[in-house]
């Protein structure tokens, strides 16, 4: 696995009640875990920091999709169910800058 994959797993929800199997976005591969954004096709709840992804055989998603940079999770390897697809090149300068603006960092400094 490699920033930028999608993956599948079971993606907790935000109140850690319980999870279920979703699309995720890679953006940390570590030895032992792995940093994932949630990917939804709830697309009424696009906020300014998601990217919207349209479904292409490259990145194997099936409907129009929204990457939801601001909600984020490390995940033990043991749970990810398998590889969907990755995203196309084009779209990482966009994540890149949106992921920035969810961190809050201040590139000036």
């Amino acid at each position: 696995m490699k920033k930028g994959d999608i993956i599948v797993l079971p993606f907790p929800y935000t109140d850690l009640s319980r999870s279920k199997n979703r699309p995720a976005f890679v953006l940390i591969d570590r030895e032992l875990d792995v940093t994932v954004a949630f990917i939804s096709t709830q697309l009424k709840w696009r906020e300014a920091t998601d990217v919207l992804l349209q479904p292409t055989l490259a990145n194997g998603l099936k409907r129009e999709s929204l990457l939801c940079l601001s909600k984020f999770a490390t995940i033990e390897k043991d749970l990810v169910l398998g590889l969907v697809g990755r995203i196309e090149p084009e779209l990482f300068r966009e994540v890149d800058e949106k992921l920035v603006q969810v961190l809050q960092i201040d590139l000036k400094s």
